[in-house]
């Protein structure tokens, strides 16, 4: 089943709709975790997912709303006696900063702790995190205010998606975008480190993308205005992201 769900779609600030932007990737023999800001368990039930079906879990990059459950996430899925390792990936900034996270809670003497191995993902060039029949997975660095990554999902079907994570524009971002059946944009404003629906729009236009869908946008500014801005700039299909959102 290939599919990616919108676990949360807010910015950084939560609404009572809408949780921090985190997301679901699922090829059918894998379930992969991107970010954890909010409560996993709770986005996961919530789509039919148990916590111990993840696979894998990637960190785009070591801010609160990204990352500031992943003690919660591990405390939970030990409550539920997970058996089987969880790979964590992401650069070394944050890799190095999720495990002093980690070891404030002595995650290490829980008893009957499951295997948790984590894999750093290169700051420069592209790189494959995970591989196998049914998905591809690459990881470029772009340009946030910390080290961060976006992320491309190739299928086998040959289907891809594209998420920016939290980015301005840039070179790297075109790569991980061009010719995306889907790109999920993020769309906080034209702020450093951030990108506007305009910019949005722009981006999708430039890397031939076919379906540009708005994340960790700003609510607030209402439905219309997000939407009008990115097409401005775009002439393909063009959605707000939401919680529960299924793209296949």
């Amino acid at each position: 089943m290939e599919r990616l769900i919108i676990l949360g779609s807010s910015n950084a600030v939560a609404k009572k709709d809408q949780e921090n932007s985190y997301l679901l990737v699922d090829s059918g023999t894998r379930k992969i975790l991107v970010d954890c800001g909010d409560h996993p368990a709770a986005g996961l039930a919530r789509a039919g997912v148990t916590l111990n079906e993840i696979t894998d879990l990637i960190l785009t990059h070591f801010h609160a709303d990204h990352v500031g459950s992943l003690p919660l996430l591990i405390m939970d899925m030990w409550l539920e006696k997970r058996s089987t390792p969880l790979v964590i990936y992401g650069l070394e900034y944050t890799i190095e900063r999720a495990k002093k996270l980690l070891e404030l809670f002595d995650w290490h003497m829980w008893s009957g702790m499951f295997a948790v191995t984590f894999r750093t993902i290169p700051e420069s060039g592209e790189e494959i995190v995970i591989c196998d029949e049914s998905i591809r997975v690459s990881a470029l660095s772009v340009l946030h205010l910390i080290p961060t990554i976006g992320l491309r999902f190739e299928f086998a079907t040959g289907k891809v998606f594209s998420y920016s994570c939290d980015t301005e524009p840039c070179d790297n971002l075109l790569k991980l975008a061009k010719d995306a059946d889907v790109l999920l944009q993020e769309s906080a404003g034209g702020l450093k480190g951030h990108t506007s629906p305009e910019q949005a729009g722009t981006i999708a236009t430039q890397a031939g993308v076919k379906h540009l869908v708005l994340i960790h946008y700003e609510a607030r500014h209402g439905e219309d205005f997000l939407l009008s801005n990115a097409q401005k700039t775009f002439t393909g299909k063009v959605n707000l992201a939401f919680d529960g959102m299924v793209i296949k």
